[in-house]
């Protein structure tokens, strides 16, 4: 049944993609008005588990809209949401951690180089890091470690990241981006309407 709603998800937006690439050229240039939502897979993060035996990978979810011209490019702004846990389990104890990151993006879109099907960008983005710590005893050790429940909880930050994105129809691309978020790099999909 997964298997099914999942193929049928991806039927769907190969059709609209196509549909929508059909009323508007191949222009991969960001503008003022585009709005994207995209998301993806992280890989390798500063964020961990103390010592876990595993891991989920990092999601993350990201929308944006074209706010402003800015020289050779556009300005815009937008939200992050990113998700990564971490589980450690012996015969004593089992612990858990779900790291959620918030955030609010500004980048700047270089349309100066005029590559087909090319999105470059770079930007800052203002985060909140939340933790939620689950722990266990299955070995009659009572409470949990102190200090572990608050660590990384609560951090607001200012980062940087850099991506870009290769439109392969209108309005479909993937994406690379490094940065802190909730993975050190992500990639994945991105849908511009």
């Amino acid at each position: 049944m997964k298997k099914t709603g999942f193929m049928l998800a991806i039927a769907a937006i190969v059709s609209i993609s196509s549909a929508y690439a059909q009323n508007k050229s191949n222009d991969a240039s960001y503008h003022v008005g585009d709005n994207v939502v995209s998301a993806g897979i992280g890989l390798g993060s500063s964020i961990n588990g103390y010592g876990s035996t595993s891991s989920t990978p990092a999601f993350s979810l990201q929308y944006e809209r074209g706010l402003v011209d800015a020289g050779p490019g556009v300005i815009s702004g937008g939200l992050y949401v990113g998700y990564k846990s971490f589980k450690y389990s012996d015969a004593d104890v089992s612990e858990k951690w779900n790291y959620t990151i918030i955030g609010l993006r500004g980048a700047y879109h270089y349309t100066g180089l005029n590559v087909e099907n090319l999105d470059l960008y770079g930007g800052l983005m203002l985060s909140y890091d939340h933790l939620k710590y689950s722990w266990h005893d299955n070995g009659g050790f009572g409470e949990p470690p102190t200090g572990y429940s608050g660590y990384g909880n609560g951090n607001v930050e200012l980062t940087a990241f850099i991506g870009a994105r290769y439109y392969f129809v209108s309005n479909l691309a993937v994406f690379a981006e490094l940065g802190y978020g909730v993975a050190d790099a992500n990639i994945g999909l991105a849908f511009r309407f």
